[in-house]
């Protein structure tokens, strides 16, 4: 039996409520959902969301299953509410889902891999969550995608030759075009890829993306460092690299902008760093090190952030997402021209959150989804929606 514990957030003040014994406008400008379980042997966690054309939220997750070392696939469905509406746990012979959830078509797609043989697979599924059977991809391992036009990137790992490899692969599965990059002889280097594919060390942000400019990248390991990786995907031998400290140090968060900035996060030793507004050097070899940034001691070690980029009322900023040691979910504001903080918000109460993913919802408000644990103890999938009156306050 499934049930769902729901929580309406109002300042400081917590308040238990149905849908039809509240102002359906304010419920869906701004609430806090917990989408409980009474299974005690279960463990679900987010990966990212994306709001539907209905007003709802599609949300694609990670779940705990009995035979694999890998994790299993979740999917859940909301109404523009967060009320549940439907979920499915996939089939165990599918694991290790990797987000973002990309939006091409009117459909949307994910990467997972078979819990025999590893081999990459490609997954469908409409704005209902209807999922449509898995398409072979080939290869092992993936780490992290991102869109490149109508097509999707794919960051991933080949266990087979130690290479860190990037391919263009259509909606189809067909890989258009691919390049991989040694991390390294030996075991030293694929000992945290291993250990973050089966969550049994520390999560590595895998990124891959595309400039405005034409330029592809990947944060992933190379010549035995976790690195930012640039490269035109024809060349041996990558255009740039930002070289990181082993598994210890690096970036955690990548996301260009225009006129060649870049906004970012990076972690160094358990320090984390902001950099709202920063250039790299994408055709030579740099450090991390050197990049300085906002220290952040109130964030836990090696935090996990997500970036957005968004318009508040009139402000085009930078907001960041992260876990604090305090157990809540900090936003972080800037302007995105001159990297000016503007501000930030604290999301939690009472139990322990982590954050997931964060996105824009079409009433000019914003969607961050995470995990929190039940009792304490119970991995739980969260999802809170700030309206756009939250956001001005907080930001302008």
């Amino acid at each position: 039996m499934r049930f769902l514990l729901i929580v309406f957030v109002f300042g400081v003040f917590l308040f238990t409520s149905c849908a039809n014994e509240s102002d359906p406008t304010a419920d869906k400008a701004a609430f806090t959902r917990i989408y409980d379980n009474d299974r005690f042997d279960a463990s679900f966690y987010p990966i990212d969301m994306k709001q539907t054309p209905d007003g709802g939220y599609l949300i694609l997750g990670g779940r705990r299953i009995q035979d694999s070392n890998f994790t299993g696939i979740y999917l859940l469905k909301t109404d523009p509410f967060g009320a549940y509406v439907s979920e499915m746990e996939v089939d165990e012979a599918f694991v290790n889902p990797v987000g973002p959830l990309l939006e091409n078509g009117g459909n949307y797609y994910f990467f997972g891999m078979t819990s025999t043989g590893l081999q990459t697979q490609l997954f469908q599924l409409d704005a209902e969550g209807t999922l449509s059977d898995p398409i072979s991809v080939g290869g092992t391992y993936p780490a992290a995608a991102a869109i490149d036009g109508s097509n999707f990137l794919l960051l991933s790992y080949d266990n087979f030759n130690k290479l860190s490899v990037v391919s263009v692969v259509n909606p189809a599965g067909s890989v258009l075009q691919s390049k991989g990059f040694s991390i390294g002889a030996g075991d030293a280097a694929e000992e945290p890829i291993i250990n973050h594919f089966l969550r049994t060390g520390t999560p590595l942000p895998f990124i891959v993306g595309k400039t405005p400019a034409g330029q592809y990248f990947f944060n992933g390991f190379y010549n035995y460092t976790l690195s930012l990786v640039f490269t035109d995907l024809q060349n041996d031998n990558p255009q740039g690299v930002v070289q990181g400290q082993q598994d210890d140090g690096g970036l955690s968060q990548v996301v260009p902008q225009e006129g060649g900035k870049f906004a970012l996060a990076r972690f160094n030793f358990g320090d984390n760093y902001y950099l709202p507004n920063t250039t790299l050097n994408t055709t030579g070899v740099s450090s991390s090190t050197d990049l300085g940034g906002n220290p952040f001691p109130e964030l836990i070690d090696n935090a996990p952030v997500k970036i957005l980029r968004l318009a508040v009322n009139t402000t085009k900023m930078v907001l960041y997402g992260s876990n604090t040691r305090s157990n809540q979910i900090a936003l972080y504001g800037y302007d995105e021209a001159s990297g000016e903080f503007l501000g930030s918000r604290y999301l939690g109460f009472s139990n322990s959150f982590e954050i997931a993913s964060i996105t824009p919802t079409t009433d000019g408000g914003l969607g961050i989804c995470g995990t929190t644990y039940v009792a304490g103890r119970f991995p739980r999938i969260c999802l809170f929606k700030l309206s756009q009156e939250q956001l001005i306050e907080s930001f302008q």
